[in-house]
């Protein structure tokens, strides 16, 4: 054998070799890209990092997820030209595929909820006269946000995005509809701030699920005819844009007060 020959063969063996390997590189990449994307929101519930850089961390997170889902893609054709069906080859590329879509999935489906949807934060029942804040005022002192609420020019970019969010009338006594309010809160998981009963206002925190951010929530109840009337408002303290949190909070709530 000449020594072209051999360059040849050593060249298509270590080519065969890294091809071999395609489909585990691939997953390795996913299993790093879902990591990054993981921790940027729980490292910043944990108070590792300004929530600023979470999401950096998680675009950086999305970016790779793209990278390694294409990856393991060419894992698969490795399989597919080769004809062969070995198993660990076939699992890390279906593998990569998936965990890497999905990395790049969750943050793309959040900047097209943010595309479509208006960048506001504070979403009330009561445009014309929200429920304030009181006793949640001193746990803001760190907020981006303003407690103050923004106005006509809110109001109307949520009546365009969220007409369906408006007061809540019960045929029951103001101190029945407070009492379900306050059951309502708790069974949600909302931190209880302060319930007043003379006032008919409880005022509360939420915290989301991956980031950690905390929302403020107030609830005001107030007679109205032979009955109550249930208003809700409901806030992000960071942050232009809720993607719709601050929104869904308000309907499940309003929902769930129904079925008490």
């Amino acid at each position: 054998m000449d020594v072209r020959q051999q360059t040849s063969r050593q060249f298509l063996v270590s080519n065969w070799s890294l091809t071999d390997h395609i489909a585990e590189i691939g997953l390795v990449l996913a299993i790093l890209a879902g990591i990054t994307a993981i921790l940027s929101g729980l490292g910043t519930q944990w108070g590792w990092w300004y929530f600023r850089t979470g999401i950096k961390l998680l675009r950086v997170g999305a970016i790779s997820g793209a990278i390694a889902a294409v990856v393991s893609l060419g894992g698969v054709g490795s399989v597919v030209v080769r004809h062969e069906r070995r198993a660990t080859n076939v699992f890390a590329a279906t593998a990569g595929i998936l965990i890497g879509l999905l990395t790049v999935g969750i943050p793309w489906s959040w900047a097209h909820e943010a595309e479509r949807l208006p960048s506001i934060h504070d979403i009330t029942t009561d445009m014309i006269n929200p429920p304030q804040f009181r006793a949640i005022i001193p746990l803001r002192v760190d907020a981006v946000n303003s407690a103050v609420y923004g106005g006509q020019e809110i109001a109307s970019q949520q009546m365009r995005a969220y007409p369906d969010i408006r007061p809540l009338s019960l045929s029951v006594s103001p101190i029945t509809a407070f009492n379900k309010a306050l059951i309502t809160a708790k069974n949600m998981n909302w931190r209880i701030i302060d319930s007043n009963t003379k006032e008919g206002r409880i005022e509360a925190v939420a915290t989301t699920f991956w980031f950690g951010f905390k929302d403020d929530i107030v609830i005001r109840v107030t007679p109205e005819f032979k009955g109550s009337r249930v208003d809700i408002r409901s806030t992000s303290r960071v942050g232009r844009s809720d993607i719709g949190t601050n929104a869904e909070r308000v309907r499940t709530f309003l929902k769930n007060m129904m079925k008490e």
